[in-house]
């Protein structure tokens, strides 16, 4: 008996006269080695994407406006405090293409110890300060007050005053003392260091 419902055999093999090719079918969908460009080429593509970004970084980074000085330092102590007082004058031009708007003003200390850090005090405070401790105002100047602005071209001087938890031998002895001023719309601040 036969089954109708078998599937047939396949027709036989027919001989051919022409050489078999040898057919790889990893070969068909292709390599990255076939298919994209040598490793040094990409090497060097990379290379020079990133030597183009760091050149166009270091062209773009901002920079400082202004530039100054802190001119004089006037330290007096703060009896039974452990503290001292200190006025601090300050000049500076504005050499941006817009006014600076001062935002903040603000001093650090370093010391051999330890490092400090005080905000300027009121501009309507200073006078109370110079009456209590009248050495303080022997270079003072104009104060420099927050929310002040210095156009284009302009050169702003002035006297703030900070205070810091300090002796004065060790004010005397500090290894740095800066100022930094913050304007309002501009990155960089104004760093003044004596």
């Amino acid at each position: 008996m036969t089954d109708e419902t078998a599937s047939p055999l396949p027709p036989p093999a027919v001989a051919s006269n022409e050489p078999r090719t040898d057919f790889r079918i990893g070969e068909e969908f292709g390599t990255a080695k076939k298919n994209l460009p040598p490793l040094k080429i990409i090497g060097i593509g990379v290379a020079i994407i990133v030597v183009v970004w760091a050149i166009a970084a270091f062209l773009q980074r901002p920079r400082p406006t202004a530039t100054g000085t802190i001119d004089e330092v006037v330290a007096v102590e703060i009896p039974n405090q452990h503290a001292v007082m200190v006025a601090i004058n300050v000049a500076f031009q504005n050499n941006g293409a817009k006014p600076f708007w001062i935002q903040t003003i603000k001093a650090d200390l370093q010391t051999t110890d330890n490092d400090y850090s005080a905000d300027a005090a009121s501009a309507v405070d200073l006078d109370r300060y110079y009456q209590a401790f009248p050495p303080l105002k022997q270079y003072a100047g104009t104060p420099l007050q927050r929310e002040s602005k210095v156009d284009v071209g302009s050169q702003a001087k002035g006297t703030i005053v900070v205070s810091f938890p300090v002796t004065p031998e060790a004010f005397a002895a500090r290894k740095m003392l800066r100022v930094t001023i913050q304007p309002y719309d501009q990155p960089m601040p104004l760093v003044l260091t004596k």
